[in-house]
Parts: C-alpha cells; sequence; structure tokens
C-alpha cells in the first residue's frame, strides 16, 4: 500500500520491469490464495489421494536432499490421509497417475516433457530456488495425468515439495510446536500452474544462540545433546519455513566437532552452515579451549590460530557453507584497543589466503562474510574496508533497531550486504530470553528499511531457544521470501493467515488478535526488565490498564482453549495460552507487589493480604512453567521453559529466580479512616496538603475516582455527602472491611455557571476528610481539537487531523506498530533528505489548549538509530501555529546511556519547548526531515503532565460544541 514509489533505487529505465515483475507477483499471489488442494473430486482436479495415493517418481540422480524431502512428502500424505504414497526411484514404468518431481536435468521423465514441450521451464531455469507445480494431462502413453513438483536447482525443488505439503494441512510446525495435520480422506489437487517465485533475499536463516538453560537442558534430555538427531529436527523446519542457512547453537557447543555427522547430514539436506559473527573459518569458538594452545591473540599466537583456521577449512570440504572472517577478542568480546584495524586487515587477508591454498581456488570463489557487530562496525566508518567479494553483514544494535545500511545510491557490491538480526539477547541493558516480545509491526519497520537499502545477500535472525517465537521466525522468513507479498497494511492479515494454518479458520481472526496484542503489550518492555515501579499506581490508572488488557487476553484466550478441538490444544497453549498467562501472571505480580508497598505505606488493613497475593502470583509462574514441562504433550517440551525471568538485579540472568520483596504490616484491632485519590500517592487524613481531585471536564477520558480504605481490623461504616446534587457517586456510604473505590460523576446539565471546586466529605465516626473536585465546564468556550485536560494534550500518531504531502513523499501508517497505539512514518524509506527541505509537507494536529504560555511537546518515536551515520542524525520541525519549527534531533548527544533507556522503554522521547500566546483552537505541525523516523504518540504538556511510562490514554477529539 505504501510503497507505489519505493523501489529499490535506480534509473528509470528499471521502473518498467519493476513495474512487470509487480504485476508478476501479484497475479501469482492471487492465484496462489486460491487453495491448490480440495477434498471434493472435480474433472479439474488430480487424484493424489482417492482410495488410494499416486506414487511419486524420482530420477536416480536426484540430490539426496531432495530424495528425503520426497520421503516426508510421503509421511505427509500418510498422516493427513491414512494411505501410503510409495516413492519410486529411476525409470520404472509409470503409474496412470503419477507425480514427478525434481531438479532440471535430474529427473528423466520431467527433461523428456520439457523437450517434448509438454512443460514449460524457461521461466525458473537459472533461477535461485525456484520451482512450481503443475498438472499436466495426458504427459505420457498410457497416463492419464501427471502432478509435476519441478526445481531450478536443489532447493527449488525441496521448497516446491514442501509447499505441496503444507497445501495439504501439514504445517512447518508440526513437529517443533505440536500443530495437528488436518486430515482429510481424498486429496485433490487444482489444474493450474502454481509458484512461489524466486526469493528476494539469497540466504535466509537463524542462530541458535543464548541456548542454556531451556533448549540446551532439553537437547541434552531428548538427543543427548546437539547432535544429528537434534538438527536433523532443525534442518527440516528451515527447509519447510522456506530457509536456507543457520548459523548453530555456540554456546559451549561445536557443530563440527560434538557430531561429525551435524554437517555431512545439513549439507545432504540443504542447508547452508556458516559459524557466528565471532567464529572465524568454520571453527566454533569452543574449539579453542578444547584444542587451542597460547593465548586467543593474533600478535602473538599467529601461527596456532592460523593452524587453528585451516583446520576448519579443510574439515569444511565441499559442504555448502559462508565462512565467516574476521577476530574479536576471546568470549565474543571486543580486541584490546591496542589491536588496531590494520592488525584486522592483515588477519583477514591471511585468512583469506588460507581459505584460497586450502581449497586450491581463488579466495573469491568461496563465500565469505565480515560481520560488523558492535565495534567492528566502528573500525568499517572509520575506514577500514574488505574484498568486494565478501557479503558485508550488517547488524542490528541487539534490540531490534538496525544500527547501519548502505547508502540508497551506493553502487552494488559484487559480495553485497547481509543483516543480523534480534528476537533474543544476552547482554546490556538486559537480558531477554524468556518469550516471545518482538511484534511483527516493529520487525516489519525494520526489515523493510533494510530491504529498501538493498541489503538481499544474507538475512539471519536470532532465535534464541527456537520456541517460543514459532510466529516471528515464520513470518521473519516469509517476509524474506516476498517482501513485496507483505505491505505494512497486511500484517495483520499474515498473523491471521498464519493462525489459520495452524488452528484452522474458525478462530483465526481471534487468536491473530491475540498473538498480536500479547507481542505488542510484551514489546513496551521486555518481561526481564519489569518491576514493581514500571507502571504508575497513581497517575492515569496506567498499572490498572496494563493488568486488565493482559487479563482481557487471558480470558479470551481460554474461551478459545476450551472451544477448539482437544487435538490443537497442545499447539495452542504453548504457542498462544502459555505466553499470555505467564506474562499476565507476571505483570499483574509486579503490580500487586507496588500495591503491597504503597498499602504499607497507607496504612491500609488490605496490606498484608496484597503480600500474600503476590506470592501466589509468584508461585503460579512456577506452576504453569511446570505444567509447560510436564503435561504439554506428554512432557515433550520439559526444561524449556526454564529461562529465569524474575529476579534481575543487572544485566546478566539470575541463577534463581527471587520472590520481590513485600512488606507485612502490624494491622490494629480498631477501625480507622483512610483516604487515598486519583492521581497522588499520599492519604489523608495523614498528608498536610488539601487533597484536591484531578480535573473533571466535559471531556475527560474516563471517571474520577475517590477510595476509602480501612486501617484496621473491624468493620468500618463511612459516608460521602457534597453540597453539589449534581455531583454523582458511585455510593454514598457503606461498611468495608479493607477499601473501596467510589466513581465520581456530573450530571453536567445541571452544573451552575462559574462553579470551579466542590467539596465532598467522608467521614467515619470521629474521622472527617474533605477532598475537593475541580470541575471546567469550558463555560462560552468553542472547544475543536484534541482538547486538554488536567494539564496535558495526549495524541496518537495516527489521527492527524490533515496531512500534507509532496509528489513522491508519502506519511504512510503501520498499523500497531507502537506501544499504544500505530505508528507514522514516511514512504519510500529511501527518500533523499534534500527533497524533504520543502516545507509544505507536514502533519497537522488540530488541539484546543487551555492554558496559555511556555508547553512542551514530547514527540515519542521509535528507538531508530542513525543508520545513515549522518553528522546531523535523525530530525524532526515541530512548530505551533505557524511559527518557527524547533528542530528535534532523534541522536544528540547519543551515548551508551541514553542508547541503553530508549530500548529499554522501546521509544525515544524528544521534547521541544514552545509558546503559545492564549487558549483556545491551535495546530501543531510535525515534519519529517529525514526517513526511518516512526512517530507513535504525541503528548503536549501545559503544566500538568504526570509522570508514567506509556503516558496518558489519548484526549478526546472534540470536533465542536460551546459549552453554555
Amino acid at each position: 500500500m505504501y510503497d507505489n514509489n519505493n523501489q529499490k533505487p535506480d534509473k528509470g529505465s528499471r521502473m518498467r520491469v519493476v513495474f512487470t515483475v509487480s504485476i508478476y507477483l501479484l497475479l501469482s499471489s492471487l492465484l496462489y490464495a486460491q487453495p491448490l488442494v480440495s477434498g471434493e473430486k472435480d474433472s479439474e482436479r488430480f487424484p493424489l489421494v482417492d482410495g488410494k495415493a499416486v506414487p511419486i517418481y524420482l530420477g536416480e540422480g536426484e540430490y539426496a536432499g531432495v530424495v528425503r524431502a520426497a520421503g516426508n512428502f510421503a509421511k505427509d500424505v500418510r498422516e493427513v490421509s491414512g494411505k501410503f504414497l510409495e516413492v519410486i526411484t529411476g525409470e520404472k514404468p509409470l503409474s496412470p497417475y503419477v507425480v514427478l518431481a525434481g531438479t532440471l536435468g535430474r529427473n528423466p521423465w520431467i527433461d523428456k516433457l520439457v523437450n517434448e514441450g509438454k512443460l514449460r521451464v524457461n521461466d525458473i531455469a537459472g533461477k535461485w530456488e525456484t520451482s512450481f507445480i503443475q498438472v499436466v494431462d495426458h504427459p505420457f502413453e498410457g497416463v492419464e495425468q501427471a502432478l509435476v513438483i519441478v526445481g531450478s536447482d536443489k532447493r527449488g525443488t525441496i521448497f516446491g515439495i514442501y509447499e505441496l505439503s503444507e497445501q495439504i494441512g501439514v504445517s512447518p510446525w508440526y513437529w517443533w510446536a505440536d500443530v495437528p495435520v488436518k486430515r482429510k480422506e481424498k486429496l485433490y489437487i487444482r489444474k493450474g500452474r502454481y509458484s512461489t517465485g524466486t526469493p528476494a533475499v539469497r540466504y535466509r536463516g537463524i542462530f541458535i544462540n543464548d541456548e542454556a538453560p531451556a533448549l540446551s537442558g532439553w537437547a541434552h534430555e531428548k538427543f543427548g545433546g546437539f547432535n544429528h538427531k537434534f538438527y536433523e529436527n532443525v534442518f527440516e523446519l528451515i527447509l519447510r519455513l522456506k530457509g536456507n542457512f543457520l548459523w548453530p547453537a555456540m554456546w559451549g557447543r561445536a557443530f563440527y566437532d560434538d557430531d561429525p555427522l551435524n554437517a555431512s547430514l545439513a549439507d545432504e539436506y540443504g542447508v547452508v552452515i556458516s559459524t557466528s559473527h565471532h567464529e572465524p573459518l568454520m571453527r566454533a569458538h569452543v574449539e579453542w579451549s578444547r584444542y587451542g594452545e597460547g593465548a586467543w591473540n593474533y600478535e602473538t599466537n599467529k601461527e596456532e590460530l592460523r593452524d587453528f583456521w585451516r583446520k576448519g577449512i579443510e574439515r569444511m570440504g565441499n559442504n555448502e557453507s559462508i565462512v565467516t572472517l574476521g577476530m574479536r577478542g576471546d568470549g565474543d568480546e571486543p580486541m584490546s584497543e591496542e589491536n588496531n584495524i590494520a592488525l584486522l586487515e592483515r588477519i583477514i587477508k591471511d585468512q583469506r589466503n588460507i581459505i584460497s591454498e586450502v581449497t586450491g581456488k581463488p579466495a573469491e570463489e568461496t563465500l565469505q562474510v565480515w560481520t560488523l557487530y558492535k565495534e567492528v562496525q566502528e573500525y568499517y566508518d572509520k575506514g577500514m574496508r574488505v574484498p568486494d567479494d565478501v557479503t558485508l553483514f550488517l547488524c542490528d544494535d541487539n534490540w531490534g533497531n538496525v544500527r547501519k545500511l548502505p547508502e540508497p545510491y551506493a553502487p552494488p557490491r559484487k559480495g553485497g550486504y547481509g543483516m543480523y538480526y534480534h528476537f533474543d539477547y544476552v547482554g546490556g541493558p538486559r537480558n531477554y530470553k524468556w518469550l516471545n516480545t518482538n511484534p511483527l509491526p516493529r520487525i516489519w519497520e525494520q526489515m523493510h528499511l533494510t530491504y529498501r537499502h538493498g541489503v538481499d545477500r544474507i538475512w539471519v535472525v536470532n532465535v534464541g531457544d527456537i520456541k517460543p517465537m514459532e510466529l516471528p521466525i515464520s513470518f521473519f522468513l516469509d517476509y524474506a521470501w516476498s517482501p513485496e507479498k507483505w505491505p505494512a497494511d497486511r500484517i495483520s492479515g499474515y498473523v491471521e493467515e498464519w493462525s489459520a494454518k495452524q488452528f484452522g479458520t474458525t478462530y483465526a481472526r481471534e487468536i491473530a488478535e491475540l498473538l498480536s496484542l500479547y507481542t505488542k503489550y510484551n514489546g513496551r518492555r521486555k518481561p526481564e526488565l519489569l518491576d514493581a515501579d514500571t507502571y504508575s499506581l497513581v497517575h492515569y490508572r496506567e498499572a490498572e490498564r496494563v493488568v486488565k488488557d493482559y487479563n482481557e487476553l487471558v480470558e479470551k484466550a481460554e474461551d478459545i482453549y476450551n472451544k477448539i478441538p482437544g487435538e490443537h490444544r497442545d499447539a495452542f497453549y504453548q504457542v498462544v495460552l502459555f505466553p499470555i498467562k505467564a506474562c499476565a501472571n507476571l505483570n499483574a505480580l509486579y503490580v500487586t507487589v507496588a500495591k503491597n508497598r504503597l498499602y504499607a505505606v497507607q496504612g491500609r488493613a488490605s496490606t498484608n493480604k496484597m503480600a500474600e497475593r503476590a506470592r501466589e502470583l509468584y508461585r503460579k509462574d512456577a506452576e504453569l512453567t511446570a505444567c509447560y514441562h510436564d503435561s504439554l504433550a506428554g512432557g515433550k517440551w520439559n526444561h524449556m521453559m526454564s529461562q529465569t525471568h524474575i529476579g534481575y538485579t543487572y544485566w546478566q540472568q539470575p541463577e534463581e529466580q527471587t520472590m520481590p520483596e513485600v512488606i507485612e504490616i502490624e494491622v490494629p484491632d480498631k477501625a480507622a479512616l483512610g483516604v487515598a485519590i486519583e492521581g497522588s500517592a499520599a492519604w489523608w487524613p495523614h498528608a498536610g496538603e488539601k487533597p484536591v481531585l484531578p480535573e473533571i471536564t466535559p471531556y475527560q477520558t474516563s471517571k474520577r475516582y475517590i477510595e476509602v480504605f480501612n486501617r484496621g481490623q473491624s468493620s468500618l461504616h463511612y459516608k460521602i455527602s457534597s453540597p453539589a446534587p449534581w455531583l454523582l457517586f458511585s455510593s454514598v456510604g457503606g461498611e468495608i472491611s479493607e477499601e473501596d473505590r467510589i466513581w465520581i460523576d456530573i450530571d453536567w446539565a445541571r452544573v451552575p455557571a462559574g462553579v470551579e471546586e466542590v467539596p465532598v466529605t467522608i467521614r467515619a465516626g470521629e474521622d472527617e476528610v474533605v477532598v475537593y473536585a475541580r470541575v471546567n465546564m469550558f463555560s462560552g468556550k468553542e472547544v475543536k481539537g484534541f482538547t486538554e485536560q488536567n494539564g496535558y494534550v495526549a495524541m496518537e500518531a495516527t489521527n492527524f487531523s490533515d496531512k500534507k504531502e509532496l509528489t513522491g513523499i508519502k506519511y504512510g501508517i503501520i498499523p500497531d506498530l507502537g506501544r499504544t497505539g500505530s505508528a507514522v512514518t514516511l514512504f519510500p524509506v529511501t527518500l533523499d533528505k534534500n527533497v524533504l527541505k520543502n516545507e509544505e509537507h507536514y502533519l497537522e494536529y488540530k488541539i484546543y489548549l487551555d492554558t496559555p504560555g511556555e508547553i512542551k511537546v514530547h514527540t515519542l518515536v521509535s528507538p531508530t538509530l542513525n543508520y545513515e551515520n549522518s553528522q546531523e542524525g535523525k530530525r524532526l520541525a515541530v512548530s505551533i501555529d505557524g511559527n518557527t519549527p524547533e528542530i528535534v534531533r532523534m541522536h544528540s548527544g547519543e551515548d551508551k546511556k541514553s542508547w541503553g533507556k530508549w530500548v529499554e522503554n522501546n521509544i525515544n522521547d524528544l521534547v521541544s519547548t514552545h509558546q503559545v500566546d492564549g487558549p483556545g483552537e491551535h495546530l501543531l505541525h510535525i515534519r519529517m526531515l529525514d526517513p526511518g523516523i516512526v512517530l507513535q504518540k504525541i503528548i503536549i504538556d501545559t503544566g500538568g503532565l504526570q509522570p508514567s511510562y506509556l503516558g496518558p490514554e489519548e484526549s478526546k477529539y472534540i470536533t465542536g460544541n460551546t459549552q453554555k
């Protein structure tokens, strides 16, 4: 939707090509939107299973990986239909109905069809990993129909076979998430030609990392370690997801050394193996501790290191691989300061010589990458370069924000560019390893940015333990295959389609909403970063709203769990229900701890009850984990949720979880009155200041409240009164053992003019507290726009009143990207910033301010980094009523501390100061001066904005009203 002008930068002559390709992709996707497989017989359908299963024929010279995929397809057919499908190799007599599968040039039957003009393959011949599925009538004498699956190369054929597996009802996650097959007695294939096209990104894969204690404990229990029995499940998953690349587990693991069958099996399957960013020349880092002698220091121990690396290339042999170049310090740390750029250049030169010597070929004929991870990017920025055939592996900041991208119009590199991205991380400011915290819209935005800047050689993502990253892994690999297929406005559609594939169509939309919302909520702040102080208890009812949001998800998820067929429940529990319940419980735990501590200060009778409730929630966390380990799928996933996530004190994980500290108090026998009001942590009659409620207006977003609480064990009897009959209370008195929240409403038709403050008296025995309700009727004022209340105006970025755009410049919406709503960014993302100097483009927000004078505008943007490494960084122009704009710089004064705050909060709060001459309607303009800025929310502080994590809820937008 937003990419009409967002092709990769090139000359106009290529625009027609891109347009043609786009039309082809559109037609292909439309064709593919139709189900390929049916359970209903039809003359226009090929009978794959009708009483019996049709055999599949392979050529004798077919790749072993294709033969293996065909065998898996036969198993899939049997799981779906109960019928045995025979896999036949060689030129044997054909049945009346046959499946022919093979790579061009390796299946004689397919080659014969091509030579006789019965099968057109010119659109896939010579392409990378491309295939199609087609029914051919009367292909040979005595054969009625052939279902042909043909690939341009080995993986093209494999992907074609697994595409049909998924179409008949076998999810790629059938084993890793226990997704049941969709059983059908009969299977018929529609006639036509079906192709998923050619992948946009050449190498697409995952990095198993940070794998202890969860995945490692599970793998050792189930397979005896990270051996070929473990990895064959990984290889199959990657290929079924149309990936082709793996960085293997490396926390004390060595892919080649732990099991010699690992590498040969990967090559047979068709998965390209490399080693992570700090493991040069196909040697796992742990191998140095096993076999290396001396220091990991090239200046003092060059010969040992060269011999160590040489053995890695020798061992690699002809296995399809990508070789990592470079060197970091021991244990994935920066090299010492005395190790300079010249040394690293010499290391890489020597490494390439080793590659050439061992392979007997020029180094450029072996695929290589140099990863610009952390300080290595600084070497590149200071001028270090590698040969043009080496792929430059760019990185994010470990928190999902890309650090560097090529210039849009830079000359192409022979080796191209890659991107190393993270769904999981161990390091500062805090580990995040437990559950999925990666909303798809944010992944889309950053990978869209990546792709549009020409990074399309390799994409790899750190997926931690694989589980519970099922959804983001699928999306990452699907998007890498076809970015054009998934524009921003189709992300929700992707989640719904994915949900339907795993759980059926009946509740697919509801499940998609659950998956999207829980990752959105988790994305606000990683679970490992939560504590009792994260969300405000007293301002904007923030903590309560967060808990309510999660609990609503739990209620909906449990309802679906109880409705779906029993065979789907294991998959639903691990993919949907467990993460929602676990995260809801964790948030409730910290909010309950916060309440306990506040109540202890206020001396509430319910203080100790809150302490016990917190302990219950802490125990429930362990119970949920035990259920996942012991009951789910008969104990199949024991250890998989053993990652600690409660009790962090610094960036590194605690060895064991620790219950957050709670307080218990001695509660007197005698009842005593306590009163708290919205917006304050104080309590009365203890506090010295006057208790004044937040302002009540006709335009407020929610009702106000007073809390009456008991400070003793005996029951408390209270009464509420006010001289204003138009001031309405949810309760005017009663008997309480703990507390009661009194909601306040107003009958605006009865409010006399000029009223500003009204007393509300709360009495209990001899105790009395008078609370004051401030009332603002906006008398005689015509109110239009987002309306100020209590000293602020809050607006979601997408709810602009108007926008002005230039030709080729669009302010587009990325749905659901943001902590509280959706987001706005510029398209295309490769815009020349010189074009953006034109002031005739902006977002406009109509606001009504009741407080003149100095105001502060908080512009909340995603923590996008200065990936262009420009001197100015990313900039916004913010202005009020056409006055000279304030230029806000996203990266001004950026350092490790400010970056840490951005990623912890998942927001960059930019503040500008403006002057407003008088009350009334005003216009706020926000103009993006650079592409890549993602605007989420705007909060205007006119003097009353209170501290909170998410900020206040969006203010009401009034189209026009005059209060009398």
